[in-house]
């Protein structure tokens, strides 16, 4: 069934068309991608579909009883409430029934007197129907609800009290993240949902997602993420929509296709058209009365020829080169026990590792840990609190700051990246900036007015330049597109110098590193591959072990490892059987809980003030210990 319906939606600001003739429909349930260059017009187009943003001309059609969700509507968070205050907001009716409830337990335990009998049989009436209301729409259910959702997009326990007002900016996208997946909207639209996650949340929002029953529109540059969530491909370039059945992947295969089918159709009927006007041309250059009339008639027949369009090719980026001025030796980095805290929130210790010449390397982590502090420390930013840092021999950095803080608001594009590099003439400057698409006067516009995915691309331009043989990475695909994602790809595997990145971009980890560290409170662990390999070992840390089985290892070795296995499988079906028995508990618990509420509205029990008091205490028992049970089974989940 068509939830989602768009024909014909132009838009323009001015001479610039943003969109042109969009068309698609989209049915209950499915997950759709949105993908596009930076700038072609994707937010305008969800800000179209939300109201908050009128079309030109066009037909949209939204389903009436469906209700719809936009992450930017949740944006306006009150600063004064806590995290698990701003979370209860969503169910701010659930709580008024839970009010209401309370005041009709407390009126039905009054002493029973018969002249009240009628008042008496309305309030149990509407105790009934409001005890279903509250279990039907989730009012046993909705704080492990929250809590589940709190903790899978990185919130700890200890954070639900924190104010709103003291939380980070990424934090406070991920508390209106929070807020928009609670109330289930039938129509759920995420822009970049990814920024400001780190790995667990991103798999945990993945999982979420496939599950959802509502119907998720998605725009993002995440292509791993489209991959596992997506089963529909929406390309907007040029002003229009390419609609393609399939994830990511896919969608790169049957473009590919289509082009090629698209651009030879396409070739082909530009060269009879030209054939077509130079027989037109001949017969009217014979200027007689036959000829002239046979040139008119291939003319109407060839004026009613339906057009075959040039097919889309998105504006490419020109190859990034990353060079090194001079070599740096062999040790790159050494360190050794490192430590660092923050007045009393420790974020590393026991750090040691050594990074050799021409490696590529990832450095993952929760958001907080201190990843990039370890990279301050590494550029003698910051001090660490104990442990050994040091650079090898002739080692030049060149940083990438995913916050963008080395760029000067008020200078020009040009000026920004010749201030850095004086000795570049005219020329060199603007064929370098061309090169990362800022063209004619895209030069003269100033940093501030400049577009996240702009300013990365200035950044990485300025660290293109530096000739640097050890590039430290934070976020560098953060704000970039597909294309300028691939172009970085691309130019880091053909860089012959050294690579250290922070990323939580799994397709960029999985095709540019080969070595990811994971750091943790206490320690930090490598993993010699890529991140499906990481994800592997971390599933089943034995896996690749057995590999080496024959590589000299004595016997105890391997069955000790077979051992640790078997106590593994054995710990995880132990937690499969608990979880079983909490949710077969539950069912018994609810079922209960009905069984009591069908006994109140028995005359012979509400009646007697003693029984009902009674029941009802039992009521109050049962529904605490249920959601006692839904809190044990949310730490199973």
């Amino acid at each position: 069934m068509v939830i989602l319906s768009c024909k014909n939606i132009h838009k323009s600001y001015g001479i610039d068309t943003i969109l042109d003739n969009i068309t698609f429909n989209i049915n209950e349930g499915e997950k759709v991608g949105l993908i596009g260059p930076n700038g072609a017009g994707k937010s305008t187009l969800f800000k179209i579909l939300t109201g908050k943003l009128e079309h030109d001309s066009g037909d949209l059609f939204i389903d009436k009883v469906k209700t719809l969700g936009y992450l930017a509507q949740h944006l306006s968070l009150n600063p004064s409430n806590t995290i698990y205050e701003e979370m209860l907001t969503v169910f701010e009716n659930l709580i008024k029934l839970e009010k209401k409830l309370s005041k009709l337990e407390n009126l039905m335990n009054e002493p029973y007197d018969k002249s009240s009998k009628e008042y008496r049989n309305k309030i149990i009436d509407d105790y009934t129907t409001y005890s279903e209301l509250y279990t039907n729409t989730g009012g046993y259910t909705y704080k492990a609800e929250i809590s589940r959702v709190l903790k899978g997009l990185g919130f700890f326990e200890n954070d639900f009290d924190k104010k709103i007002d003291l939380l980070s900016g990424g934090q406070k996208t991920r508390i209106a993240l929070c807020k928009l997946l609670l109330t289930r909207p039938n129509i759920l639209l995420l822009d970049e949902p990814t920024n400001h996650l780190d790995l667990e949340a991103i798999e945990w929002l993945e999982d979420y997602l496939k599950n959802y029953k509502g119907t998720v529109i998605l725009i993002s540059h995440d292509r791993y993420f489209l991959d596992s969530v997506t089963s529909i491909t929406m390309e907007l370039i040029n002003g229009h929509i390419n609609f393609y059945n399939g994830n990511y992947t896919k969608f790169i295969d049957l473009k590919e296709k289509n082009y090629e089918s698209q651009l030879k159709a396409y070739n082909i009927q530009q060269a009879e058209i030209k054939r077509q006007e130079e027989v037109i041309e001949r017969y009217k250059s014979f200027n007689r009365e036959k000829s002239i009339k046979a040139a008119e008639s291939r003319q109407k027949m060839l004026d009613k020829i339906e057009r075959i369009q040039s097919p889309d090719k998105p504006p490419k980026m020109k190859d990034m080169i990353f060079e090194t001025q001079i070599k740096s030796g062999n040790d790159v980095l050494h360190i050794e026990n490192l430590e660092k805290s923050f007045n009393e929130k420790k974020l590393f210790s026991n750090v040691s590792f050594d990074i050799k010449k021409g490696e590529k390397t990832a450095l993952i982590g929760e958001n907080g840990r201190g990843k990039t502090t370890l990279f301050r420390i590494i550029m003698s930013e910051v001090k660490s609190d104990n442990g050994i840092c040091s650079l090898g021999k002739n080692v030049v950095i060149g940083y990438y700051d995913q916050e963008q803080s080395n760029l000067s608001l008020n200078k020009t594009v040009i000026d920004e990246v010749w201030d850095d590099f004086p000795k570049l003439t005219t020329t060199e400057i603007r064929n370098a900036l061309a090169s990362f698409l800022f063209t004619g006067d895209d030069v003269f516009k100033t940093i501030s007015s400049l577009s996240g995915g702009e300013k990365c691309r200035i950044n990485l331009l300025k660290l293109m330049l530096s000739k640097s043989n050890f590039l430290l990475l934070d976020e560098p695909t953060n704000h970039l597109d597909i294309m300028s994602r691939e172009a970085l790809e691309k130019a880091l595997l053909n860089y012959d110098g050294t690579v250290f990145v922070i990323s939580h971009d799994r397709y960029f980890l999985n095709k540019v590193v080969s070595k990811i560290y994971e750091l943790k409170e206490n320690e930090i662990k490598l993993y010699i591959g890529n991140y499906n390999y990481y994800i592997e070992k971390k599933k089943n840390p034995l896996r690749f072990e057995q590999i080496k089985e024959v590589s000299g290892k004595t016997k105890t070795q391997i069955k000790s490892e077979r051992k640790k296995k078997k106590e593994l499988e054995k710990s995880k079906k132990n937690e499969q059987l608990k979880m079983k028995n909490i949710e077969e508990k539950i069912s018994d618990l609810e079922k209960e809980i009905s069984e009591l509420q069908n006994k109140l509205c028995l005359e012979e029990v509400y009646s007697n003030p003693e029984e009902s008091e009674k029941i009802n205490k039992q009521l109050l028992i049962n529904q605490d210990n249920l959601e006692k049970l839904y809190e044990e089974w949310e730490n199973f989940m």
